[in-house]
């Protein structure tokens, strides 16, 4: 399957960069560009990409509301595509944002190639691109600039068995299915099944989402990770 894919970045060597390696690819179609997010949105409303890349700042519409209004369209809009966020930064507060509004991951601009064309197959395959080499310290700083965390209202995590929520704080931690399965003594396959009732019961998207709600909920705190 070919994924389709739209750059949307401010910096044109950037779009041109990105575009001319992922179109290199067998199994990757740049179908768009954009420098704003609101030609963004109206590139991705024209083409139904798989995947967006978007850049966390520009001008007219910035990433973090793009993407917010890409993954919560209006009634009547079916074609929701995955966002992978792109940052200059390590660190960068709006990253969190963007998890939080359902982005399936983020990705520095100054990564290796491989690693872009990698995290465009993974999210793609609905996966939320969360390395672990990366995320443990991105999540906890992201963690530490929001409010004291509290426990969730609706008591969601009640619903959880006591394994998968032990799964679910290993996953807020930056551990890959790998890692959990060795740390618990599971199956690997074990693992996905508990991730995929965990998002289930939750009412997740993906394992981005796992990691917002494990911090918000008050299940793993800053410190803890």
């Amino acid at each position: 399957m070919t994924i389709r894919v739209i750059i949307a970045d401010d910096q044109a060597m950037v779009r041109a960069g990105f575009a001319a390696l992922l179109a290199a690819q067998p199994d990757i179609d740049v179908v768009g560009e954009a420098p704003d997010g609101r030609q963004a949105l109206e590139v991705s409303g024209r083409t139904h990409p798989d995947v967006v890349l978007m850049d966390v700042r520009m001008p007219e519409i910035d990433g973090l509301e793009a993407a917010r209004r890409l993954l919560s369209p209006p009634p009547g809009v079916v074609h929701r595509p995955r966002v992978l966020m792109l940052t200059t930064f390590d660190v960068d507060d709006y990253v969190y944002e963007a998890l939080r509004a359902g982005a399936s991951g983020f990705l520095l601009k100054d990564a290796p190639p491989a690693d872009l064309i990698a995290a465009v197959r993974v999210v793609a395959a609905g996966e939320a691109l969360l390395a672990p080499s990366v995320t443990r310290r991105l999540i906890e700083d992201f963690a530490r600039q929001r409010p004291a965390p509290r426990r969730d209202p609706g008591l969601r995590l009640n619903g959880l068995t006591p394994r998968e929520t032990e799964v679910l704080e290993h996953i807020a931690r930056g551990l890959s299915n790998s890692e959990i399965a060795a740390a618990l003594v599971l199956a690997e396959q074990t693992v996905k099944t508990h991730v995929g009732r965990i998002l289930a019961k939750l009412d997740l998207r993906d394992r981005a989402q796992a990691v917002v709600f494990a911090y918000e909920s008050g299940l793993v705190t800053p410190g803890t990770a």
